[in-house]
């Protein structure tokens, strides 16, 4: 049976798994869910994530949600298949993408949210964003910036050499804020703009990439 997953591809948790099944080459069935109509709010949707939110992974009899638990599932059960994304074969590189992974989570997304959330969501709902929250967040984002300019200087990727599931995680949120005009915290640090340009034109994220308006004015 296909995996299938709900969401829509413009979401920033939808495409964080939708690069993952890329990545792997898997074949899957996205089934788009009417966020406008309240879909994700209706019991057939809260049966399978009842948080009412996207994406959710359905395997067979299994269903998950939560973006990065289902990258974290597909990363492990077909690790044999394309890229290692969570270096299976090396303690030491393994637990490294999952320090990464941590720091994507706890430090990098909420400033990143915060910023995109304001400059992009509120305006489609009619609202107007605060520039306070998005600057206190700029500040917050350049500090965590920061260390990544200085752990990029050492490595390819943030784990190490090799692409894992921790940049991976990076792409959705950040091909979106390149698009504010904040796009200069990317781009005045030389190694997290070398990163960037690196893990943001491989080919799986590039094709969903070609589905993601959501940032275009």
């Amino acid at each position: 049976m296909a995996l299938k997953l709900h969401g829509i591809p413009m979401s920033t948790c939808t495409t964080r798994v939708l690069t993952c099944l890329h990545e792997k080459g898997l074949d899957f069935e996205l089934v788009p869910v009417n966020l406008f109509a309240g879909e994700h709010k209706q019991p057939p949707f809260l049966a399978k994530n009842p948080f009412g939110q996207i994406p959710v992974l359905e395997d067979g009899d299994l269903t998950l949600f939560e973006s990065r638990a289902i990258t974290a599932y597909l990363a492990e059960k077909y690790k044999e298949t394309g890229c290692d994304l969570l270096r299976h074969n090396d303690l030491k590189e393994a637990a490294l993408v999952k320090v990464w992974l941590e720091v994507e989570s706890q430090q990098y997304h909420p400033a990143i949210y915060q910023i995109v959330y304001q400059f992009f969501v509120l305006p489609l709902q009619g609202k107007t964003a605060d520039q306070a929250i998005i600057d206190v967040n700029l500040e917050k984002l350049g500090k965590v910036l920061d260390v990544y300019e200085a752990r990029l200087g050492t490595t390819k990727c943030l784990a190490g050499d090799f692409y894992s599931l921790a940049d991976l995680h990076h792409l959705s949120y950040t091909y979106y804020f390149m698009k504010t005009p904040w796009a200069s915290l990317i781009n005045s640090r030389p190694n997290v703009k070398a990163w960037w340009d690196d893990i943001s034109s491989r080919p799986a994220f590039k094709k969903v990439a070609e589905g993601m308006t959501f940032g275009e004015k």
